[in-house]
């Protein structure tokens, strides 16, 4: 029996394109019916829920009578914009059915990257949950570029979870689960019942991108589980074309599989930094100051080597290593300009070289999250 998720109170489900639109057929009602029972049912048992669901640039493809995807961003996000209409429509109707009432949520990466925005998208999911409304959340295509989208719902489904501490995130897929391989492709493959979702292997196991209709693909489902392990989330990827499966999920059946949270999670304010998709720049450190930094110290300009980027003072930016890897983010107390000059200098010097201190460390601990 699986207890992670069976025990957790509030949970974030996650529908993919290829469910709500039968592969591109148009809204699957039949399906939306089918998760607005099992999530009533959820909720009658006391666990608050928030779902997640793809599907609006699909459905806006269907009724535009498109066959294949657009690749312009305009195109798409017309589709979006045709699609969010019925999708919304399509789930007040199935939920209203079942005594519920819904909110829909539209999010960019600039709403949860704004400390400000994120704490008041934060306030607001929580209310709704109180309520016994159902938040229904979907990327808002109609506004994105490439810069601020998230790139896929499986990402926004993690960094919803972690938004409002989520104990439990279920991916509804096309798939049984992950396998050790890609199934339509190695006759070997096996069904992987539960494995900690930090274990980097995973990433190979999960392959590339998914279908035609569907942005992400097994990898990014892998991702969103590290992302939502964070924050102490547990993550189970599961068929949606099996029968009942979030009601047997969240009753700790062996279906699908399950990527538990190991690690201790990061406190609220550097989970917040840990969800940033884009950053403003990147600092280079020396194995000093590398050190330092996993040791819980915070980060001095003498152990940076080089600053990249054009980046005002309170962005968030990457911390990597002489080989590119990131191994920290956090909010940097000096614009772009001034760090170049201050950057292999103490922090004694830093008046002397700018005529002004902001603060004595470029990054302070407690602004710093450490990811590897």
């Amino acid at each position: 029996m699986r207890t992670q998720i069976r025990n957790a109170r509030r949970l974030v489900v996650k529908v993919g394109s290829a469910l709500v639109t039968n592969n591109g057929e148009g809204l699957d009602i039949s399906a939306l019916a089918d998760w607005a029972r099992q999530i009533a049912a959820l909720r009658a048992e006391g666990r608050e829920i928030v779902l997640v669901s793809s599907g609006a640039i699909a459905a806006g493809m269907q009724r535009l009578g498109w066959a294949t995807r657009p690749q312009e961003m305009h195109q798409l996000q017309a589709a979006a914009a045709v699609g969010q209409m019925g999708l919304a429509q399509a789930y007040e109707s199935v939920f209203s059915q079942n005594g519920l009432h819904t909110a829909q949520i539209l999010l960019t990466h600039e709403d949860l990257a704004d400390r400000t925005r994120y704490l008041n998208a934060r306030s607001t999911l929580i209310t709704l949950l109180e309520l016994g409304v159902v938040p229904i959340i979907n990327e808002n295509d109609t506004v994105v570029t490439d810069e601020i989208k998230f790139g896929d719902n499986d990402t926004l489904g993690a960094l919803v979870a972690n938004l409002i501490d989520a104990e439990g995130l279920i991916i509804l897929t096309d798939q049984k689960g992950l396998y050790t391989a890609d199934p339509r492709q190695d006759p070997n493959a096996t069904l992987i019942s539960a494995d900690r979702a930090e274990n980097t292997a995973l990433e190979a196991m999960a392959g590339g991108a998914g279908t035609g209709i569907s942005k992400g693909g097994m990898i990014t489902k892998v991702r969103a589980a590290q992302r939502a392990a964070r924050s102490g989330a547990h993550t189970c990827i599961a068929s949606g074309r099996e029968s009942n499966p979030l009601l047997r999920v969240a009753a700790g059946e062996d279906i699908g599989t399950l990527l538990y949270a190991s690690s201790t999670p990061l406190a609220a304010r550097k989970q917040w930094l840990a969800d940033h998709l884009q950053l403003a720049g990147s600092l280079t450190l020396d194995a000093g100051a590398i050190e330092a930094l996993h040791s819980g110290k915070s980060l001095l300009p003498i152990g940076i080597t080089a600053a990249e980027g054009d980046f005002p003072r309170g962005s968030v930016v990457a911390c990597r290593d002489a080989h590119g890897k990131e191994i920290a983010r956090g909010l940097v107390n000096y614009a772009a300009n001034d760090t170049r000059r201050i950057l292999r200098h103490s922090s004694a010097e830093i008046e002397a070289i700018l005529g002004f201190v902001e603060e004595p460390e470029l990054i302070h601990r407690d602004n710093l999250v450490v990811l590897g």
